[in-house]
């Protein structure tokens, strides 16, 4: 489980800084070509709109897997004895598996599958909306294994 763990962190490291590579490239092309050249390109910001999307729902799943830069109110838990801690540290991890499978991955697969199925593309890119969106279901199901690897670590501490 932790060497499944590290190499999917380093992917998802690799596609934040990918994505956000693009989306600083796609944000001066619009610039250069709004000012510059006297006409905006008409992909960049929609380019730029789903590029924040990606790299948000990404962001969220890759700090939920760094259980220390996650930001949190610990100042409660921090007063609990180490076993109480860890106790509610667990059942912290089992709500965030259960939203994110309830909100993530279920609805999520809604959003994916509806927009499919109806046939919806983005408006400059061409592009079906449900690829868009099917990062919401993909990074659910990476929380909940990130929780689960959370709680694995809870018990051998």
């Amino acid at each position: 489980m932790d060497k499944l763990y590290n190499k999917l962190n380093k992917v998802i490291e690799w596609l934040l800084v990918a994505i956000f590579a693009l989306l600083v490239v796609d944000v001066v092309w619009q610039v250069i070509s709004r000012y510059v050249v006297g006409k905006s390109s008409s992909f960049t910001e929609e380019f730029a709109r789903f590029a924040l999307i990606w790299l948000t729902v990404l962001g969220a799943a890759y700090i939920n897997g760094q259980k220390e830069g996650h930001l949190s109110m610990d100042f409660l838990l921090s007063k609990l004895s180490e076993e109480k801690r860890h106790s509610r540290q667990k059942v912290i991890q089992v709500i965030m598996a259960i939203f994110a499978f309830i909100i993530m991955v279920i609805g999520g697969g809604n959003l994916v599958y509806t927009t499919l199925s109806l046939g919806q593309i983005s408006s400059a890119l061409n592009v079906p909306l449900g690829y868009v969106y099917a990062i919401v279901p993909i990074c659910g199901l990476v929380i909940i294994f990130f929780s689960l690897h959370n709680i694995k670590k809870l018990n051998f501490e």
